[in-house]
């Protein structure tokens, strides 16, 4: 029997290390060392996916000869899924898919995968639950669940011999942290049984042109359990968000490698499953009409596609020696960074002011067009005056006060115009040349210039 080699990899950069210490030399975390298994005491089999098409040698070929024909993607019958894969599903791809408990993932893979069943040969593989749970949830939903095959096993070896036998177009492993391999010795959900399975199922899935779909857990953090590893080595990565009692949810890619990143979906939570929302920016407008300091519309840019959503600012009188700067769904850093551009080139002090700043509808805005409207809102309620309800904004503030632009600036005034919105503050280089139809738009060069406009 050959010798069983292991090491010592961190959960949280994924460094590898000959032996266990108590601090990962790479990341400096903590007590992130597990052990895992380097090669298994009996060696893979040459014929582990014997009997299914597409398994040759490998063989070396030059560039020219390579066929460049765009594989056919397949579509999941959600839109707003094909639209965060990039434009639909790869064969061959692994798709990874995480999300907090209650936020939906086997519900939206159960409604595509008995969708796609009707035409194309389809397996769910489901570790976590039991094959009777899944049927009821699927006859809750009304679904048909005549074509759908299921299989209800966590071994990887097991679950690849008998895929190779039915040969299926598109699978899901639901879920990566209660698989496990034979050889290797540690629990299910451990750091070696996750990297092992993971590899396992991906090379099982490229080499006979299957698209998988692996369902995986989140940490208390909001971030991917397991290894950094298991992210690298699939071809895209998403995350369904929002709130277990909420209504709406969020799907957002983290890592495509055939498509954009940060390409958001929406979808809605009904009690026959997730539906799709046609105006994901109808969604994060105010609905009250009655005009508020402090809150002001802006386009951020997800993916390929603009967004509106609303801004909301709240700055108070400070009863602490050291004032309040809080934000949901904006960086804080950047925060404190736009109230010092504020005080210096804008005249306007809020040291002495709680500020708090939040995007509505639990949208994550990373972009640096944010930054105009951020403090347009903030010297909304400072000074206890709201803003036209039909006025929209955008733009980068950089720290000598000047107002740079932002891409795709027409198509974002284009989503605005289509939304009735009747004026704009943009940069003075996003001003289109043309004027647009019902839309007056003022373009500015400083925070100056921005204030003088309001």
């Amino acid at each position: 029997m050959a010798k069983r080699k292991t090491a010592y990899v961190c959960t949280d950069c994924g460094g590898e290390f000959p032996r266990w210490q108590g601090q990962c030399t790479e990341c400096k975390a903590w007590n992130t060392l597990s052990e895992v298994v380097l090669s298994s005491a009996q060696p893979a089999s040459r014929s582990d996916f014997s009997g299914y098409a597409g398994q040759t040698s490998a063989q070396i070929q030059t560039l020219d000869t390579i066929d460049t024909q765009a594989l056919p993607r397949l579509e999941s019958t959600f839109k707003e899924l094909d639209r965060v894969l990039g434009g639909g599903i790869v064969p061959g791809s692994a798709i990874l898919i995480g999300g907090s408990p209650g936020a939906g993932k086997s519900t939206l893979l159960l409604q595509v995968m008995c969708a796609m069943a009707q035409h194309k040969q389809a397996l769910y593989v489901t570790g976590e639950e039991s094959l009777q749970q899944v049927a009821m949830r699927a006859q809750r939903l009304n679904l048909p669940k005549d074509k759908l095959n299921m299989l209800s096993e966590t071994n990887v070896e097991t679950i690849c011999h008998l895929a190779s036998q039915q040969k299926p177009e598109i699978m899901v492993i639901d879920s990566i942290q209660v698989m496990h391999v034979s050889d290797i010795q540690s629990a299910p959900g451990s750091v070696a049984q996750v990297r092992e399975s993971a590899a396992y199922l991906t090379r099982f899935a490229k080499q006979n042109h299957i698209a998988m779909f692996v369902v995986g857990h989140v940490t208390k953090d909001g971030s991917l359990a397991g290894p950094k590893v298991l992210e690298h080595c699939i071809d895209c990565s998403m995350m369904l968000e929002g709130e277990s009692d909420g209504r709406f949810r969020t799907l957002r890619s983290h890592k495509n490698r055939f498509g954009a990143v940060n390409e958001l979906g929406v979808f809605g939570m009904t009690e026959k499953g997730l539906k799709e929302v046609g105006n994901p920016s109808a969604i994060f407008l105010s609905k009250n009409q009655v005009q508020s300091p402090g809150s002001i519309i802006m386009v951020v840019w997800e993916g390929t596609r603009p967004l509106l959503v609303e801004i909301q600012a709240l700055v108070d009188y400070s009863q602490l020696a050291n004032p309040k700067r809080v934000t949901v769904g904006l960086e804080q850093n950047r925060l404190a960074m736009l109230l010092a551009v504020m005080h210096k080139h804008g005249n306007l002090q809020m040291s002495d002011q709680d500020v708090f700043v939040n995007v509505v509808g639990g949208v994550k805005v990373t972009e640096t067009s944010a930054d105009l409207a951020v403090l347009l809102a903030m010297m909304s309620s400072f000074r206890n005056n709201p803003l036209p309800d039909d006025l929209i904004v955008f733009g980068e503030v950089g720290l000598a006060g000047e107002i740079r632009p932002v891409p795709n600036g027409s198509e974002r005034l284009q989503e605005a115009a289509k939304h009735g919105f009747k004026r704009a503050i943009v940069p003075m280089a996003n001003k289109p040349k043309k004027p647009l139809t019902g839309l007056a738009v003022v373009g500015v060069s400083t925070l100056l210039d921005a204030l003088e406009a309001i």
